[in-house]
């Protein structure tokens, strides 16, 4: 869950006093590095599938990335203390390369957006403890009245990259040429060209997989045959293994593997959970699971979703924030919807719809009535929609 973990981490100290048995652990049953100094740790998992478009930072678009890469470049080279207003000066000096203008990107500060983009990549900097703040506020600095004091965590800033060669150290004559040849270099990892070097490596890359995923399915290593009957062979051993060094659950169905987190004490995006958000891909997912039984493969549009979630609102819209409420909502409901359930890997995507795979089954149900239940307390409403949101 912290693969940059930093020492004012309650579990810190526990990881340094553990060190060489994690270390063996994790080299043996996933091949990543654990690097363990006296202030911070970096586990460098390198992702088994680079397309997954669900592991970035949280609402970090492209523009939003090419920000923070830069404020690292800048980091590297400042001062152990900077200001947020000298960060962003360095910035604009970055920004202004003739290679990122070719490419449409350009940065200011002048705008209060690009202030606030600034300060959504320094906050993100703090909650992975590359930064320090000091002193001084963010908020005082959109409204340019203010600043902020940091101090630079240096061996922190060195650990974030997760890549086995630095992007810098290709020529450019012979940098790869699209963005998915890129993703496979830099984490590219040595395999012995044997029988025993292959099983390591696929070894290694399910167990990334059970470990990272909601759910692996079988049908997903359909163009590696060797991968997909290594893993139906190997499915129990391979579960059982990862389950008793990390405490989850084995489940084994004849679709796939699940390795189930019964106290959600490694689970970052659950379901069901409490809010309007969670709520509504509750009922989206029992809406494609029936979807699903009617028309058995056939992929829901986007649209019909968005048609969904406007007929059930006057049903559950009383349990709803009040944007949620408003007319048109229904289609941004949709979209965040699909994505968190195909972040869940409970359905697939494409341009013409939505296809249930086979772990949302579990969220279909029969018929269902609303029951209002007598309250007592001081916050009756609150009481009704913990009874019967679910």
């Amino acid at each position: 869950m912290r693969p940059l973990m930093t020492a004012a981490h309650a579990d810190f100290a526990a990881v340094r006093r553990h060190a060489d048995a994690l270390r063996d652990w994790f080299a043996q049953a996933t091949g990543w590095i654990l690097h363990i100094e006296r202030d911070c740790a970096r586990l460098y998992k390198r992702p088994a599938d680079l397309g997954d478009p669900s592991r970035g930072a949280p609402a970090f678009d492209r523009r939003r990335y090419v920000l923070f890469c830069l404020a690292c470049a800048a980091l590297e080279r400042a001062d152990p203390q900077i200001t947020l207003h000298t960060l962003g000066e360095k910035l604009l000096t970055l920004a202004s390369e003739p290679e990122l203008a070719a490419r449409g990107f350009a940065f200011t500060l002048e705008a209060q957006h690009e202030r606030r983009e600034l300060v959504a990549v320094c906050r993100f900097l703090l909650e992975l403890g590359v930064l320090h703040r000091v002193a001084g506020d963010e908020d005082a600095f959109v409204a340019r009245d203010g600043d902020a004091l940091y101090d630079v965590q240096r061996r922190v800033l060195a650990g974030l990259l997760a890549a086995t060669r630095g992007p810098s150290t290709w020529p450019p004559d012979s940098a790869p040429a699209t963005l998915d040849a890129r993703l496979e270099a830099l984490v590219e990892e040595y395999t012995a060209d044997n029988e025993e070097g292959r099983r390591t490596a696929m070894r290694h890359h399910l167990a990334r997989r059970l470990l990272d995923d909601p759910v692996v399915y079988f049908d997903e290593f359909d163009a590696d045959p060797a991968l997909r009957a290594y893993f139906q062979s190997q499915r129990g051993p391979l579960a059982t293994r990862l389950c008793e060094a990390v405490g989850l659950v084995p489940e084994q169905r004849a679709e796939g593997v699940a390795l189930v987190d019964e106290g959600g004490d490694l689970t970052d995006a659950a379901m069901p959970a409490e809010g309007t958000a969670a709520h509504i891909t509750l009922l989206v997912a029992e809406f494609l699971a029936g979807a699903a039984r009617a028309r058995p493969g056939a992929p829901v549009p986007e649209a019909e979703v968005a048609a969904f979630i406007g007929a059930a609102a006057p049903l559950y819209g009383r349990y709803w924030k009040k944007a949620a409420r408003e007319p048109g909502a229904e289609a941004e409901l949709a979209r965040d919807s699909l994505a968190r359930l195909a972040m869940l890997r409970l359905i697939r995507r494409d341009p013409d719809g939505a296809s249930g795979l086979p772990a949302l089954a579990r969220f279909s149900l029969g018929d269902t009535e609303l029951i209002p239940r007598k309250t007592t307390g001081a916050n009756p409403a609150a009481t009704d929609n913990q009874a019967n949101l679910f």
